[in-house]
């Protein structure tokens, strides 16, 4: 290697998703034979998150499935985890990280995987009140399912993906559900309206009880249960809640140590189109970063498992001086009531819409254009039509809007200047 990390020296990655897995099992692959350590405050070996909300609280995979690789791999793989372990502090100068043992940790080069956390509603805390819940990681499923479990209702606050999801999981396993949204939908603030209003009957057939566009005034939290108050009087009680209210990046230990980082609101890490920071040692992927939309322009913060996974190999390859521009299209997903929802792009509820299919059927793929040009996708019981729209977005310049209408190409054109090629 010419550049980047020395075939000896060592790699710290703080965080053990999908990210920092997928950095580190990348690192391997491009034959770095260096020294990697994973260090993370999550006990159990990388796993699935998305399956958090779904097939794990559900109880239809085992922690042992959810695993991205079994325990054997990473010591095959010479990957050190220190897990059940919170790291302090980032000292670039020294290029040391802290341990909250009082531990230190050199590295040549480090990677910030830290992802993100619930954000929290000040007063609900689930460590002093127990009816109280958040889902994030695989310590969360236990409780949150001994409360769908138990007797009473289950209040869940924020009709999000990780809300909707859990209220869908919940109702297959026999609970009530009281779903509340400050939006006027569920899923209002990704998904177009047309789409996001099959939530509302999705969530209402199958007996969820559904409150949009609600604000709380406060939420009283006792032994018997949790009651969600709104200004004008209205109370939901419950048994127990699940708070799904967004998520906050884990971007402290970057701003403490002096790393550029985003302060606008979504306060990512700032990196380039590498996942290089401000520090040259120090890269950052995944939830916590804020990095370059290289087809649209400006800046951006992307929390799905995709952008996480692949952000992680491209982070790992500009470690070891092979650095490529991240240019991919997220994509994600969203399963409930045996449905399945695939999401690609950047799409917004004010997009112009080109719907294939049909809605009310739950079969169709919608194109998402802002300004005629292509910017999303969104599909449901159309997998290959999605993927083939999904791979258009990079060069939807080229496709006009009469081909977009007439169908979903399985192919964009060949850009002009090319062999045979035509303009838009």
């Amino acid at each position: 290697m010419s550049e980047g990390v020395v075939q000896d020296g060592t790699v710290v990655i703080i965080g053990s998703g999908v990210c920092g897995a997928t950095a580190a099992e990348t690192l391997r692959k491009e034959g770095f034979a260096g020294k990697i350590v994973m260090i993370s405050s999550d006990t159990e070996y990388p796993y699935r998150r998305p399956q958090l909300s779904k097939e794990l609280l559900e109880g239809k995979v085992t922690v042992e499935r959810s695993r991205l690789r079994p325990p054997s791999f990473w010591e095959e793989q010479n990957v050190e985890i220190i897990a059940g372990t919170t790291v302090a502090g980032i000292k670039p100068a020294d290029k040391k990280i802290l341990l909250e043992d009082g531990n230190e940790q050199p590295y040549d080069a480090l990677l910030i995987a830290t992802g993100g956390r619930p954000r929290m509603i000040p007063g609900l805390d689930p460590e002093a009140q127990p009816n109280v819940h958040y889902l994030r990681s695989m310590a969360d499923v236990p409780t949150l399912r001994a409360a769908i479990d138990g007797k009473g209702k289950l209040l869940i606050i924020g009709a999000g993906l990780i809300g909707s999801e859990v209220a869908a999981t919940a109702r297959a396993l026999g609970s009530e559900v009281i779903l509340l949204e400050a939006a006027e939908r569920p899923l209002a603030r990704m998904l177009p309206e047309s789409i996001s209003r099959l939530y509302v009957k999705m969530h209402e057939d199958n007996g969820v009880e559904l409150h949009a566009g609600v604000q709380l005034d406060r939420v009283d939290v006792d032994k018997k249960g949790v009651t969600a108050v709104s200004p004008d009087g209205r109370s939901w009680k419950a048994a127990a809640a699940l708070v799904s209210v967004g998520m906050m990046p884990n971007a402290e230990l970057a701003e403490e140590a002096g790393l550029a980082v985003d302060t606008t609101g979504r306060r990512g890490v700032i990196v380039d189109k590498f996942c290089r920071t401000s520090d040259p040692a120090i890269y950052a992927a995944g939830d916590v970063a804020m990095f370059p939309n290289l087809l649209l322009g400006g800046m951006q913060r992307v929390e799905h498992w995709s952008n996480a996974q692949e952000q992680g190999a491209h982070a790992a390859r500009a470690i070891l001086g092979m650095p490529t521009p991240y240019a991919d299209v997220p994509w994600s997903w969203t399963k409930q009531y045996g449905k399945n929802l695939q999401i690609a792009g950047w799409p917004s509820p004010e997009d112009d819409l080109i719907i294939h299919g049909d809605l009310d059927a739950l079969d169709f793929t919608v194109l998402c254009l802002r300004d005629d040009q292509l910017v999303g996708v969104i599909s449901m019981g159309r997998p290959k039509e999605f993927r083939n729209a999904k791979a258009l977005i990079p060069d939807a310049q080229y496709i006009s809007r009469k081909d977009l209408e007439e169908g979903v190409p399985a192919a964009a054109p060949v850009r002009a200047g090319a062999a045979g090629g035509n303009d838009k």
